[in-house]
């Protein structure tokens, strides 16, 4: 069985706020095109994040409709697995599920239910000439029983011994999360033992830079072999971050039979625009040294996006991101400016920001009652009375049902008195 895996294609990205990617992903596109072309892949693997918003703009989906099913004409034979990852809408993408199947591609938008129907298996098993594919989108908390039944039942099926592989979009213990930024939310890992016994290579998204677990010594080499199962992060399709400082890749795998040999080569993207930090070496002492450097780097290069490494000392000056955009002006977009420096030399006593408490991104999403979040980070705050702030927010939603009920009543008596208005005449 042969696959092409990759994932974290964040379509729609608008990065750093004002620079979108369309060219580039294109770019991506037409290496995949060429690799599916190239090595006929049984099926192409997207583990989740096909969407950098979950309500992508129209221009986002279209490319997206354009780019896959450029790849269905090119290679009509390859089946193409997509899973929602925790960026996209799992019920946007589980709606043009039934559609895309006529384009030989499974789109997996939701998980399974809680409350498991009979035959809710068949939803994400997918069947190939030469394996299995047991595809799973983005799921909060651990689900064995259920990954373990879906692995059950294709063993129960699979007397031919053929590969079988499992999609996740989440974060395994063991991993490398260089390049991802977690000032806000903190990142929770799951143990491997949580997806069951029986896939011989599990296709991961979430985290974007490639590595197989358990071999992080050979994150870089182009081609390497284990005996399954084997558990890989693929990586994104681009950089997303200047914190992304490595290569990207896509992982061409291929697997001998079920419980044999795994060999996964690494298929290297040619960025359309590299990340740089500047200065390479050291970092900028003052304001005037940081905009030369910025032209210099501009000049050098013609594109590309850069970030600014600058002793802490140094006081900038308030329009100083914009005189750095004006030194940009004549490059158009192709000189792209990530305005958060990184303060380099930082004295130990600046240390305002250790002690914070950090939360999973999903719990903070998941926090609909601003207590909760006020509860688990009341430790921050001395003197904080818990109970006067919780009554002032009962006497908040007090109000707000107040408005509710003043406001259906008045709806109410419109629509009265226009029935009645209606009956006179």
């Amino acid at each position: 069985m042969r696959i092409l895996h990759t994932a974290d294609l964040h379509l729609g990205q608008v990065i750093y706020q004002n620079y979108e990617r369309r060219d580039e992903h294109r770019h991506f596109f037409n290496q995949l095109a060429h690799w599916c072309r190239t090595y006929q892949p049984d099926a192409l693997l997207v583990s989740g994040d096909v969407f950098d918003i979950q309500q992508p703009s129209a221009t986002s989906k279209e490319a997206f409709a354009n780019q896959f099913m450029e790849l269905h004409r090119q290679c009509p034979s390859m089946a193409m697995v997509i899973t929602a990852g925790n960026h996209d809408s799992a019920s946007r993408l589980q709606t043009e599920r039934e559609v895309w199947q006529l384009a030989n591609t499974h789109i997996i938008g939701t998980g399974p239910s809680i409350v498991a129907q009979e035959g809710w298996e068949e939803k994400f098993i997918i069947r190939l000439k030469t394996g299995y594919v047991v595809a799973l989108p983005h799921m909060i908390g651990a689900r064995r029983e259920q990954l373990q039944a879906l692995l059950d039942k294709v063993a129960q099926e699979n007397d031919e011994g053929k590969p079988v592989v499992m999609m996740g979009h989440t974060a395994v213990a063991g991993l490398d999360a260089t390049g991802h930024d977690f000032e806000i939310g903190k990142l929770k890992t799951q143990a491997l033992s949580e997806f069951g016994e029986g896939y011989d290579y599990l296709a991961l998204g979430h985290i974007h830079k490639p590595q197989t677990i358990g071999h992080q010594e050979d994150c870089m080499k182009e081609e390497v072999s284990y005996p399954a199962p084997v558990v890989r992060y693929s990586g994104s399709a681009l950089h997303v971050s200047c914190d992304e400082a490595y290569p990207h890749t896509v992982s061409l795998v291929d697997i001998d039979k079920h419980q044999g040999t795994v060999t996964v080569k690494q298929l290297w993207i040619d960025e359309l625009r590299h990340f740089h930090v500047l200065p390479h070496e050291g970092a900028y002492q003052s304001a005037e040294e940081a905009i030369a450097g910025v032209a210099q780097f501009a000049k050098d290069h013609a594109t590309g996006y850069f970030r600014l490494r600058v002793d802490y000392t140094v006081a900038l000056p308030s329009n100083f991101n914009q005189m750095v955009y004006d030194e940009l002006l004549a490059y158009g977009d192709e000189i792209r400016y990530n305005p958060k420096i990184i303060w380099e030399g930082q004295a130990e006593e600046r240390t305002d920001a250790m002690g914070k408490p950090t939360f999973e991104v999903a719990e903070l999403q998941e926090m609909q009652n601003p207590m909760d979040f006020i509860e688990k980070t009341k430790d921050q705050y001395e003197h904080l009375d818990l109970d006067m702030v919780r009554k002032a927010f009962e006497e908040v939603e007090a109000e707000i049902v107040r408005m509710n009920e003043e406001e259906q009543a008045t709806k109410k008596t419109k629509a009265e008195r226009k029935n009645k208005n209606t009956s006179i005449a």
